[in-house]
């Protein structure tokens, strides 16, 4: 063991004097604090932009594939079914899913009330997994009976909740067009996204009603919808499709067509960054202060050392080696608080969030073991580099008139 780091070792573990234990403790307190609170909001963060792009591409798929046109309505124009533009879709192992849909917009009327909404056709091969997570009561359409499955409407809760409906009601629906068309259905599930601008304005049926009501033919729809594999690779598989597609047809993605919302999730990162910055520099002037008055109050030992041949890098040394050590123990308690408090919300829920605010009920929590990984090197890092400034104070002390400060 070595000169500094021998001292050290007393000065840490052995040291009597009770201003320097609270100033320790402090030091230690707000490394713990700043590193547990930046664990905790990094997760939060990553699991609320994680809640909420499921729930977007749940229910919107990551890519629709339209006909190009000045068609902005929830109207669709039509175009053929393309089962060589599917095929060559799905070879492209990236993407796992290419599914028909089309909407059209209707007024419902039940119990004297009345809610216009947009009716969403899909077809038997649609993916449910998304709507069975997010299904309330009920189930989602029953495809066994082409012709059964055209009466049956999946409904959001929001709905429900302004129609005074149940699953197993039965509802009319108007969609207006020349003539005025009226269509009987029945209730068959009801769903809640988190989302408001889906759960108010879309309610599920079957593709081929709409085909119908538009004397669409049966091999015309309304656009594809496409889900790919990995999130991170959305604009490959864009650009892919871009190059496959006919030129009477344009792919959108999630992000272009839901622009506002995951506009504003980019702006969490800022929020992110600047919380990060602002913890971290607490920690660090938390440990300068520290490290500055663990000096001062040595000074006279720092005199005697000097007056017995120490250099100054190695006394610096002595009280570097005190900061890492206290700085490693913040490290270990702050990761202890911001796991331990982020395992407890995401098996309780305990924390609550305004669903109309915030599109789910509970602070969503999401860990990345190299968010971790970073933080804890980081702040390790940046602590040390930092607290070399401060302890060259040592460097400034005369043996003399510190031992005489004695």
């Amino acid at each position: 063991m070595s000169f500094s780091s021998f001292i050290a070792s007393r000065i840490t573990f052995k040291s009597k004097r009770t201003f320097s234990k609270l100033i320790v403790r402090i030091a230690i307190v707000g490394i713990m604090l700043g590193l547990g609170v930046m664990i905790l909001s990094l997760a939060v963060v990553r699991g609320f932009k994680q809640e909420i792009r499921e729930k977007m591409r749940g229910f919107a798929g990551d890519i629709q594939v339209v006909k190009y046109d000045l068609n902005e309505s929830y109207e669709n124009s039509p175009f053929d079914e393309d089962t060589k533009l599917e095929k060559q879709a799905l070879s492209k192992h990236l993407i796992t899913h290419v599914m028909p849909f089309a909407t059209k917009p209707g007024i419902i009327r039940a119990n004297d009330e009345i809610e216009g909404v947009v009716l969403k056709g899909v077809e038997k091969n649609y993916d449910w997994s998304f709507f069975k997570k997010i299904m309330i009561t009920g189930k989602v359409i029953d495809f066994t009976d082409s012709v059964a499955a055209q009466k049956q409407i999946m409904i959001s809760e929001q709905t429900a909740d302004r129609l005074k409906l149940k699953v197993g009601d039965n509802i009319l629906m108007y969609f207006v067009q020349e003539p005025l068309r009226k269509r009987p259905f029945k209730i068959c599930g009801i769903y809640r996204s988190g989302v408001e601008e889906v759960d108010k304005t879309f309610v599920v049926g079957a593709l081929s009603l709409i085909q119908r009501l538009n004397d669409w033919s049966p091999n015309q729809i309304g656009g594809y919808e496409l889900r790919v594999d990995d999130f991170d690779r959305l604009n490959e598989a864009a650009s892919y499709l871009d190059n496959i597609l006919p030129v009477k047809v344009k792919a959108y993605t999630i992000i272009q067509t839901y622009s506002t919302i995951f506009e504003w999730l980019k702006l969490l990162d800022t929020n992110t960054v600047v919380m990060l910055v602002l913890m971290l520099a607490v920690a660090v002037i938390n440990m300068i202060s520290a490290l500055l008055i663990m000096i001062l109050e040595r000074t006279s030992m720092i005199g005697m050392f000097k007056a017995m041949g120490a250099t100054n890098w190695s006394l610096q040394k002595i009280f570097l080696y005190n900061a890492f050590y206290l700085v490693g123990v913040g490290l270990l308690l702050g990761n202890l608080l911001g796991f331990g408090l982020g395992y407890l919300q995401l098996i309780t829920h305990f924390f609550k969030l305004d669903p109309e605010s915030y599109y789910m009920s509970f602070v969503p929590v999401q860990f990345n073991w190299l968010d971790a990984v970073l933080l804890n090197v980081g702040t390790l890092i940046i602590c040390f580099l930092v607290l070399i400034i401060p302890s060259t104070l040592v460097t400034k002390i005369s043996p003399v008139k510190a031992i005489r400060f004695k």
